[in-house]
């Protein structure tokens, strides 16, 4: 079993998430008493959410390199950020590391694509839904519906 290095705290209870997904399918993948190889570096989220208004992304993308890193040089086999937005710097972090980064816009697409799907639509921060990073991994004649933030309304990046 390959161990996987999660790069979290986008937040603590987004990456509980991750976690418990990860054990639950590894429990549903092997049965008995198995869980999944994994390794958890946790940012400080107010840093992090103080770059993304402050539009700092390369800095932001700094500090993500630096723990996957530190969880590549402890044995990560691989790498996954536990949060949809801070994709927006995955080739910043895939960079940093000689380890495969698991970027999950390519996976999700990978599993719209099988499951036949032709229309998905896409919720999350406005930082997710506005900019393109996600998209990149949408193929032409895959269409993603992400809806747009009226004028005037408030931003979120939770």
């Amino acid at each position: 079993m390959r161990t996987i290095g999660l790069i979290g705290g986008m937040s603590w209870e987004s990456t509980a998430e991750y976690y418990r997904l990860l054990n639950e399918l590894t429990r549903e993948r092997l049965g008995g008493l198995h869980s999944a190889r994994c390794m958890l570096y946790s940012v400080d989220f107010a840093e992090i959410e103080r770059l993304q208004v402050q539009n700092r992304w390369t800095e932001a993308g700094e500090i993500l390199a630096a723990a996957a890193r530190a969880l590549e040089a402890a044995g990560a086999d691989m790498v996954l950020i536990c949060t949809n937005t801070m994709h927006k710097v995955a080739d910043q972090v895939e960079a940093a590391v000689s380890v495969p980064l698991l970027h999950l816009a390519d996976v999700t697409a990978e599993a719209v694509r099988a499951s036949g799907l032709r229309r998905v639509g896409l919720l999350g921060t406005a930082f997710t839904m506005e900019q393109d990073f996600y998209r990149g991994a949408w193929r032409p004649g895959d269409w993603m519906y992400a809806p747009r933030r009226p004028k005037g309304a408030r931003s979120s990046t939770a």
